[in-house]
């Protein structure tokens, strides 16, 4: 008996000791998986901010270089003296420089201020535009790190999800943390920026819906998994779209402050022109910007002027009645339009380095708020700029 028992003690200590080595095995196999996994996430944070490096190292085409496309040009340059114009709708023909115009335009407009560590691009003094976190530190005396930023300038694919938009639960911190935390969507990206929509005609209307509604409104508010999250998304809306592969519903396109018709050019002298200076510019990119330097310092100041001048821009009485005698006349439906096309004068006239606005400045930018807003007659052949541009003079010029 005493044999049996050292034997039975004795085995029990060769199974302590092998339950003990497999442990340990097990935790260093954890552990090798956990230094892995931090070596991997490095590795792709690391290439993740090269690309962003090499992205912004990419030069951009010059804006006072860009032939032609006057309409598009003068829509989001008053968006962006005036974001709440409420964005613009870009429809036309392939290939016209929809997208290259509006980095050219984002290239131009001065760095921001952020808070360094917040992810909604937040403002560390205006406080409109402060996260609810930032605001709360804010009161809290807490002192902010401050970073300058390019406006960015979000680009949505068609192939986006409404999570992915919006924002939605970190899966991460959820699985390694057990934390429910917010993982910001491209709205939050956007914020004080542009969003951009290439083919949005071809866009889900319900993520069409989100976007104006976040436009409009300023803030972005998320309902999902246990989390309620609202932050700021004041950003300006760019869609383009071939008219050819479909159309935005009416109520949609309603909700764009303007809306850009843009065609090929068919003066030769003008294509020439233009396919010389796209030849240019792949040729010697930094050369050819060199070249117009001059010209977009330019722009860039007289927008940063517009922009700080705006608020002493004044629109007499009679110039507002007969706005809203254009849009009574015309038949549209709502008041976006005539508030969009008092708000476009005024921009308008900013830009022109006045603080009155006049007749003529009306005239320049009320084709572009009311063209969209028209109702369809299927019997009717005449152009909606036309009808537009036919009610302008019988209010303006009796």
């Amino acid at each position: 008996a005493p044999q049996r028992g050292c034997a039975w003690s004795s085995c029990s200590g060769v199974a302590a000791g092998l339950a003990l080595s497999l442990a340990a095995v097990r935790k260093a196999r954890r552990s090798s998986k956990r230094t892995m996994s931090a070596i991997t996430k490095c590795a792709v944070a690391e290439k993740t901010a090269t690309t962003e490096q090499q992205e912004e190292a990419r030069p951009v085409f010059p804006f006072a270089a860009i032939v032609g496309q006057s309409e598009m040009k003068l829509a989001l340059i008053l968006n962006v003296i005036d974001p709440k114009i409420g964005g613009v709708m870009i429809l036309g023909d392939r290939g016209t420089g929809k997208t290259t115009t509006i980095r050219a335009l984002v290239d131009l407009l001065p760095e921001i201020e952020t808070v360094a560590d917040d992810p909604y691009n937040s403002s560390p003094t205006e406080f409109d535009n402060m996260s609810d976190e930032v605001r709360n530190r804010k009161a809290s005396k807490e002192e902010l790190p401050i970073a300058l930023k390019k406006v960015p300038m979000i680009d949505l694919p068609l192939g986006a999800t409404e999570d992915r938009v919006c924002g939605t639960i970190d899966i991460e911190k959820a699985l390694t943390q057990g934390k429910k935390a917010f993982e910001p969507g491209l709205l939050a990206r956007a914020n004080r920026g542009i969003l951009y929509v290439d083919e949005v005609n071809l866009l889900d209307d319900h993520l069409v819906d989100v976007l104006l509604d976040s436009a409009a409104g300023g803030w972005n508010t998320v309902e999902r998994e246990g989390i309620s999250v609202r932050h700021p998304a004041k950003f300006i809306l760019v869609g383009s779209g071939n008219p050819e592969e479909g159309e935005l519903r009416p109520q949609l396109l309603d909700r764009f402050g303007m809306h850009a018709m843009i065609r090929t050019e068919r003066d030769p002298e003008l294509r020439v022109q233009i396919v010389e200076g796209c030849q240019q510019f792949a040729d010697d990119p930094k050369g050819f910007r060199a070249q117009y330097s001059g010209d977009n310092a330019e722009f860039a100041k007289q927008i940063i002027v517009a922009r700080s001048a705006l608020n002493d821009v004044t629109v007499s009485p009679e110039i507002r009645r007969k706005i809203s005698e254009v849009c009574s006349d015309l038949n549209v439906d709502g008041l976006r339009g005539d508030i969009v096309t008092n708000r476009a004068a005024r921009a308008f006239c900013a830009f022109d380095g006045r603080s009155e606005v006049t007749d003529e400045d009306v005239k320049k930018v009320i084709t572009l708020c009311l063209r969209h807003r028209l109702r369809k007659d299927v019997l009717d052949t005449m152009d909606n700029g036309d009808k537009v541009m036919k009610a302008y003079e019988a209010a303006f010029e009796e």
